[in-house]
């Protein structure tokens, strides 16, 4: 059955790997499957058509077969749990993947977000000059103990997961304001995930929708 993907028409950041249909292809990259892009405008986003399979109206979406799916988590643990390569085989590690998939998507990217919402969303408002930096600090409240955990290892734990994959996916928002540099071993840890021949795949893909 082929899988097929929805994604932004094109891209508010113009193609440079932060929407979310990146994660999803680099899921499908790492497992090696193919697939197929359906492109969807911002208007189309918000027909029934489109919220019939995203009821929050947004992207990507996954369909395979009678299967549709919708918040990227939950489509990459659906592809590391049906195609090899994304989830250790010992039932203790596998788990362990699972849970930074979670940590990437429930702790880490609500402050990371909320940074955006604050200069993008909000920077016109009077009260943004406070706000920013107990927003900036609250990224830092994440930052030091993930760069702590990760030490000098390459991944999170043991070999690349769907863990990595999510977690780099995440973090990548934060390279435009260069707070992760703040933390030489998490800047690594990004490029490690940018060094894939999966996620440049991946990137790829999606910068050639935006640059047509």
């Amino acid at each position: 059955m082929t899988i097929t993907i929805t994604a932004f028409e094109r891209s508010p950041d113009g193609g440079k790997g932060l929407a979310r249909d990146t994660r999803v292809r680099w899921a499908l990259e790492e497992v090696g499957q193919p697939y197929e892009v359906r492109l969807v405008s911002f208007r189309a986003m918000k027909e029934p058509a489109h919220l019939a399979l995203h009821p929050f109206g947004q992207i990507p979406t996954y369909e395979e077969g009678d299967l549709a799916l919708f918040e990227t988590g939950a489509i990459v643990f659906h592809i590391a749990e049906r195609h090899g390569g994304l989830l250790p085989e010992d039932a203790n590690a596998r788990a362990r993947a699972i849970t930074w998939m979670f940590a990437a998507v429930n702790t880490v990217e609500p402050a990371i977000l909320e940074l955006v919402t604050a200069k993008i969303v909000e920077g016109d408002k009077p009260w943004t000059t406070e706000r920013l930096p107990l927003v900036v600090d609250r990224i830092h409240d994440r930052l030091k103990p993930l760069s702590a955990r990760l030490g000098s290892a390459d991944w999170l734990d043991g070999a690349f997961s769907a863990g990595d994959l999510m977690m780099v996916s995440v973090l990548l928002r934060l390279k435009p304001s260069g707070l992760i540099n703040a933390y030489p071993n998490l800047a690594a840890y990004v490029a490690r995930g940018e060094a894939r021949p999966a996620y440049k795949r991946a990137f790829a893909a999606q910068l050639a929708v935006n640059a047509g």
